[in-house]
């Protein structure tokens, strides 16, 4: 059975109300492909969770951006794992770039934020990917591998577990990756997966490829064997995101 394409929608620290009903309502007045060809899911930042989700149709879901690495207490600011359970919140995006390098969130600290939000029930895209230093280096595959093991061992599976790769010099600079080359780090990842994990994951776990993909990029990003879908940031505050959803369709499962 083939991996279902994935899409993401990571809307960072932007938008209004107005502004999310407006993204919403273009998500739920297009013409994009059922959920038996894609899953597709959007992150709005913790304030306009709820309400996103209750304007949302039902072909689409939601995630938060950040969850807490155990369980709720005397942590000013941040959000349990068990509160987005509570509120049927599905999905959580954890290890992007932004938290790793602003905040400093070491491997081993999303590794566990990881496995604590699967033990509560939550399903987490992971972010990994290198700095422009580190692939300028050839280090890209030790660098993605080392952070995909912290990954791995905290975690007893990976069924609720899509993994985002995220070249760090290509987030927002308009400078993505080529279809070639996000293809080969996948396939590398895959096969790190392989060797370590086992051939199981490797084969049914979905790698998906998050840096400017735009609606220009998106088919032939899409059509890479070991890319599964995608992680979008800005692009999925505009109207192009539908058509990045409809990359979908190059995949012949």
């Amino acid at each position: 059975m083939g991996r279902k394409f994935f899409i993401g929608g990571n809307w960072k620290c932007n938008g209004t109300t107005e502004e999310a009903k407006k993204i919403v309502g273009t998500l739920n007045e297009a013409n994009v492909p059922g959920e038996d060809i894609v899953e597709v899911v959007v992150s709005p930042p913790f304030v306009f969770l709820s309400f996103v989700k209750a304007l949302l149709h039902s072909n689409f879901h939601v995630a938060a951006q950040n969850c807490w690495v155990h369980k709720g207490g005397a942590y000013t600011g941040e959000v349990s794992a068990e509160m987005l359970v509570n509120l049927d919140i599905p999905w959580v995006i954890l290890g992007p770039s932004e938290r790793r390098l602003l905040l400093e969130e070491s491997n081993e600290f999303v590794g566990d934020k990881v496995a604590y939000a699967l033990s509560q029930g939550l399903k987490v895209i992971a972010c990994i990917g290198e700095t422009l230093e580190q692939r300028e280096a050839g280090t890209t595959l030790a660098v993605v591998a080392e952070q995909t093991k912290a990954i791995a061992a905290k975690i007893p599976d990976w069924d609720n577990v899509v993994l985002a790769y995220e070249p760090i010099w290509a987030i927002g600079t308009g400078k993505a990756a080529t279809p070639a080359q996000a293809q080969e780090v996948h396939a590398d990842l895959r096969k790190w997966i392989h060797d370590n994990v086992s051939a199981e994951v490797a084969v049914t776990v979905r790698l998906i490829y998050g840096g400017s993909v735009n609606g220009t990029n998106s088919k032939e990003l899409a059509a890479q064997p070991d890319i599964d879908g995608f992680l979008v940031g800005r692009a999925s505050l505009k109207l192009e995101f539908v058509d990045i959803i409809n990359a979908a369709t190059v995949k012949k499962n």
